[in-house]
């Protein structure tokens, strides 16, 4: 398969080494130098780059009939406009805020925990992420990912970074050293506390999942998610 990398930084050069492990070809290692010269004879684009580049990227990969990967956060907000291209181009797209295997199973077992914990209005959710200094938004992706997942699933309304409302999830976004992300989600109440957690101990989870997403992504047309890939929806 012929991959078009879209950002060659630290997350780049991993899946770069992933790809070429599982037999892969790199066409394209886009950065803020070069242009999208061999973007068109890639099978599949994988987008790990900054949210100011995300959105050409991703409208070049479609634009060039290159289906995309894209873990990109902090962009959102031209989202819709992404998905109409990709209907527009009959594109395949699969955008998360977050490719490890373990983190997808984690956003299931959030999703199921928030699910029982509906009925007991007794405890409070909370929610702290922990990344490494260079990140540039915050909260970070995977955790608004976590936090619409209890949404979606319980009374809460919506997410803060402030002192949180009766119907608000907080959150605490922390960036410390080299910290590869950790998030945690608690459910705290007068009597105990309940948690879980994930620990990336490195990068290489993300980029592990974002080259099976492309593997799996090649060829398909429409919007997809990683609970496609993985099978458990």
């Amino acid at each position: 398969m012929k991959i078009a990398l879209l950002g060659y930084g630290k997350m780049g050069k991993v899946i770069e080494r992933i790809a070429l492990e599982r037999g892969h070809e790199i066409v394209l290692r886009k950065d803020e130098f070069n242009t999208y010269d061999g973007l068109s004879t890639a099978d599949v684009a994988i987008d790990f780059s900054v949210p100011s580049a995300a959105v050409s990227n991703i409208s070049a990969s479609f634009n060039a009939n290159v289906p995309v990967v894209s873990g990109t956060t902090g962009w959102l907000e031209h989202y819709d406009e992404m998905i109409a291209l990709c209907n527009e181009t009959k594109g395949g797209f699969i955008s998360s805020s977050n490719f490890s295997l373990g983190v997808n199973i984690f956003f299931g077992l959030n999703e199921y925990l928030a699910k029982i914990m509906k009925q007991f209005d007794s405890y409070k959710v909370s929610m702290e992420e922990i990344h490494h200094i260079h990140k540039l938004d915050a909260p970070s992706g995977t955790a608004i990912s976590l936090a619409q997942g209890v949404i979606e699933n319980s009374n809460y309304a919506n997410w803060t970074m402030e002192e949180a409302k009766a119907n608000e999830i907080q959150i605490e976004a922390k960036r410390i050293g080299e910290v590869p992300g950790t998030h945690t989600v608690n459910y705290d109440s007068a009597i105990d506390s309940i948690e879980i957690k994930h620990t990336a101990h490195n990068r290489e989870g993300f980029a592990l999942g974002a080259v099976i997403a492309a593997e799996w992504l090649a060829g398909k047309q429409g919007i997809f998610s990683m609970k496609d890939v993985l099978n458990l929806q």
